[in-house]
């Protein structure tokens, strides 16, 4: 794991990125999207992703190609994703704590603001300036995938270019907290102080070295976080709560 500086900032003041997909919700919404709306061929180009052989931005845009629906169809679906409970209880959490919070994710903005809306999180997530994700737009019955978020060159082709974002609202600042759950994920955790993984992102720091946090809900990375702000620097010589956390970390 890299080591930060700490540019002279407190390190119990985090910074926090956190995934979309599986994450925040209980399901991955693009799969949903592809096993229910797309022609079967988009398990082929999810195992070319899978295996290195393309980036999620080439997969992205090929799977959206193969799905034709209509707006009111995937609305529905779009509507019937569950939430993870403790997700706008930990935006309140951030929000009165003035903890950044920046969602990043390959999945697809439209996606994204409808199920925050849904959920009654407020519309900074939403509004763009913390939301960093792929865009997605009806055609004629037919789903368009862009990216606004991948830089030239991006070493791994990603859709949305998590380790740039990262790095850009991150300088200067500290610890770097990322939150995540798969694969799409594996590239954001190089650039950060502190992880939170489960399912395939947990499988993937096990079997790396990267040192992470395992987490089900967002209620158990909210009590890790409120360990870690809510403690004073005690006597010389101790270390505080935020520094702490982080000891040991590879």
């Amino acid at each position: 794991m890299r080591q930060k500086p700490s540019h002279g900032r407190p390190q119990d003041a985090p910074i926090v990125f956190c995934d979309f997909d599986g994450t925040i919700t209980r399901l991955d919404v693009t799969d949903e999207i592809l096993s229910r709306l797309a022609a079967p061929e988009w398990h082929q180009i999810e195992a070319a992703w899978v295996e290195g052989r393309i980036g999620s931005r080439q997969c992205l845009k090929r799977q959206m190609e193969l799905v034709e629906t209509a707006k009111e169809e995937l609305d529905a679906l779009i509507d019937a994703i569950p939430v993870d409970p403790g997700f706008p209880a930990f935006v309140d959490f951030a929000r009165q704590r003035a903890i950044p919070l920046y969602v990043v994710s390959d999945g697809f903005d439209y996606v994204i603001r409808r199920i925050l809306r849904r959920s009654g999180v407020p519309g900074e997530l939403r509004n763009g300036s913390h939301l960093f994700a792929s865009s997605l737009r009806f055609r004629r019955g037919r789903l368009v995938a862009s990216f606004r978020h991948f830089p030239v060159p991006c070493e791994h082709d990603c859709a949305t270019c998590k380790p740039a974002v990262i790095r850009r609202l991150s300088r200067g600042r500290g610890p770097v907290v990322f939150i995540g759950d798969g694969l799409s994920d594996r590239f954001a955790v190089r650039e950060c102080d502190l992880i939170f993984a489960k399912r395939q992102l947990l499988a993937y720091c096990g079997e790396h070295g990267v040192a992470c946090r395992p987490f089900e809900t967002f209620a158990d990375v909210e009590r890790a976080l409120r360990m870690m702000v809510g403690g004073r620097e005690s006597e010389a010589g101790r270390a505080s709560p935020a520094r702490a956390a982080l000891a040991g970390r590879g």
